[in-house]
């Protein structure tokens, strides 16, 4: 008998230029108090109030609350859930990207559940009340968390990344516009497309992956291969944007039904103990897992080479795999991805630490999923060549 396979995703999904036009109508259907999760970046943009005003159209009442201003921590949580009780809300709208989507996910379901946020890591407690409905729509091109049943919160007790998935916490409709990403700065649009590579390129060597997971995994590293460079040397393509919200979104798709992997579960300790942005700590990482994983994935790899140079002929899948890490590199180096060190991380604070990381990163469960798991010892190697890593060296061919 042949497996079984499932995926899931919003129930739906509304996508194109100035979509967000849109969300009056949706929500009007769904409650009558809104509680807006977002930032003070967003607000300073006009986006939260073009929100705000689409939803006064349709009657719809809203408060705000725009506390999010780092990567989503439980105080986000807690500050925005008592706004939504006291307020009397009974719909949430997460505006901006996974941070204030993640937050808004949590929020959804303790508002329902009560309890702490915490208490459903890894599956030790499961949600048993419908959560609060929930549109999400994204303002970057990288976490894809508009399509995925993921929340990473950090405990701010113990500065662990709480990854915490449960069907639960998928948006009921998420809306996908690029024009609200046509202001993200030059930085945020590489480490967060990187971000989008990175989901897209883990769930397809996930050893989770299934078929449907692989239709979308591809078809987002198509399209971010193809206009990554676009967005980042001209904000103002709009096609490129377009495709790069697309490809987040496909990739949110394929890796929250197929899982990530080692590249996963090594950044989220870097981002709890040295606030690295989420998107950021996967690129400096994705290169040198690559490395490390190619020879137990090398076909998979190979379909990636032959993404990324799609005039080369006749290589073998050895050279495919090989062409894959090195164009990961190179995209890399093009956008200036720093190193941990690079980034300002102290050496002598970062080794004392590696233990604490290794064991947080093992017990995420993500390196499980690696084509290649690594001991504990080889995770703490990588956590070193990944200190000082050269993205301009040329990779090593077996």
């Amino acid at each position: 008998m042949g497996k079984i396979f499932q995926l899931q995703t919003p129930t739906k999904i509304i996508y194109g230029s100035d979509s967000l036009q849109k969300v009056g109508e949706i929500a009007s259907t769904i409650g009558k108090k809104v509680l807006i999760i977002s930032d003070q970046i967003m607000s300073d943009l006009g986006y939260v109030k073009k929100c705000e005003a689409c939803l006064s159209e349709k009657d719809v009442e809203t408060t705000i609350y725009l506390g999010v201003n780092s990567e989503p921590t439980d105080s986000f949580v807690e500050e925005a859930l008592q706004l939504f009780k006291t307020k009397g809300c009974d719909l949430i709208i997460s505006l901006g990207g996974g941070s204030c989507i993640d937050t808004a996910k949590a929020v959804a379901i303790i508002a329902t559940n009560e309890g702490y946020i915490g208490e459903f890591m890894g599956g030790k407690r499961l949600v048993e009340h419908t959560p609060i409905p929930h549109i999400a729509i994204p303002t970057t091109a990288g976490t894809g968390s508009e399509a995925t049943d993921v929340t990473v919160i950090t405990n701010t007790k113990n500065d662990v990344k709480m990854m915490i998935k449960q069907p639960a916490f998928m948006p009921t409709c998420a809306i996908v516009d690029a024009s609200l990403t046509m202001s993200v700065p030059k930085g945020v649009t590489a480490a967060t497309g990187v971000d989008a590579l990175s989901h897209a390129v883990e769930a397809y060597l996930s050893k989770k992956a299934q078929p449907l997971t692989d239709m979308f995994a591809i078809s987002a590293m198509k399209l971010i291969i193809n206009s990554i460079k676009k967005a980042y040397d001209d904000g103002e393509n709009y096609e490129a944007r377009e495709e790069m919200l697309l490809g987040s979104l496909k990739a949110g798709i394929a890796f929250s039904n197929a899982s990530v992997a080692l590249v996963h579960g090594m950044s989220r300790p870097i981002g709890a103990l040295f606030h690295v942005p989420h998107g950021v700590s996967n690129a400096m990482l994705l290169p040198a897992v690559l490395e490390y994983s190619k020879d137990s994935c090398v076909d998979r790899l190979a379909t990636i080479g032959k993404l990324f140079h799609q005039n080369e002929k006749n290589l073998t899948n050895e050279e495919y795999a090989n062409l894959a890490v090195s164009s990961v590199k190179e995209l890399c180096s093009y956008l200036n991805i720093p190193n941990l060190k690079e980034w300002g991380i102290k050496e002598e604070m970062y080794y004392r630490v590696l233990p604490k990381m290794t064991t947080d990163a093992i017990n995420s469960g993500s390196p499980a999923n690696n084509p290649r798991v690594p001991t504990e010892q080889e995770t703490i190697n990588l956590y070193k060549v990944c200190f000082n890593y050269n993205f301009s060296e040329e990779t090593v061919k077996n």
